[in-house]
């Protein structure tokens, strides 16, 4: 059965941290829309923990950040934000009654953002949150089952997931203008479309390819390339750089 982990929206949710200027954001909403992310999972047959929010981490809805799961143990990230790096300590204590955990430490900085798995392949963007030093011990991590870790170029965005998303284990969605298509080798790459370079999707257990509403041209080139393409509002989540990856732990 495959499992999920998600953090419910707090109402300091507005505060959470941009890069640009400040958005006006709609807790009310973005609980509405996190409510619906979780029905979605759990009719895609995954079994959720959902844990409290907590209104002094404004952005702990964004749990993907705090961990990573490989196969028999979970890294926690050690956010490279200071202010998230708190985040962690409720998902620790979560993930650790179910497997092993490790944790990258000081000063050592890695967001789960910037990892993606792709089979035995974890490719780790080098980012203002994500450092050598913190890929350097997730490698480490990442050989103990088996996996190697590629760092990959990342230039423009705050997390590697947001220049590039599996849709397969043998397909990636990239936008090549924030990472050098060459670091995937081997891999089928489809580009996304000029103007929608910030959308987001997330492959559900079930085969489905979900993509963020506001993106009908990269559904359109993901539906083209053979996926059961659906689309999902996350717009309160976008305005804080989040993205549909960033709301859960899958494993």
């Amino acid at each position: 059965m495959p499992f999920a982990m998600l953090r419910r929206v707090p109402e300091t949710f507005s505060d959470a941290i941009v890069m640009g200027d400040r958005p006006i954001i709609s807790v009310d909403k973005a609980r509405e829309q996190h409510d619906a992310y979780r029905r979605m999972l759990v009719d895609a047959g995954y079994q959720v923990t959902l844990l409290p929010a907590d209104d002094d981490c404004p952005d702990c809805p964004f749990i993907e950040d705090t961990a990573v799961v490989l196969d028999s143990l979970a890294v926690m990230t050690r956010p490279g934000a200071v202010e998230r790096q708190p985040e962690g300590g409720p998902v620790a204590e979560a993930l650790a009654r179910i497997m092993p955990i490790v944790e990258i430490e000081d000063p050592g900085t890695l967001d789960g953002g910037d990892v993606l798995r792709m089979g035995k392949t974890l490719f780790v963007g080098k980012s203002a949150r994500t450092n050598t030093e913190g890929i350097k011990q997730f490698a480490d991590f990442a050989a103990e089952d088996g996996l190697r870790v590629i760092a990959a170029p990342l230039t423009s965005v705050l997390h590697l997931k947001t220049a590039i998303l599996g849709l397969d284990a043998e397909t990636i969605l990239i936008s090549s203008q924030y990472t050098d298509p060459a670091t995937y080798v081997g891999f089928r790459l489809i580009e996304k479309p000029r103007g929608e370079t910030l959308s987001s999707a997330l492959r559900l257990h079930d085969g489905r390819v979900v993509i963020t509403a506001n993106s009908p041209l990269t559904m359109g080139v993901v539906s083209v390339a053979g996926f059961d393409v659906e689309w999902f509002d996350a717009s309160e989540f976008q305005k804080a750089d989040g993205g549909l990856t960033c709301l859960s732990l899958l494993w």
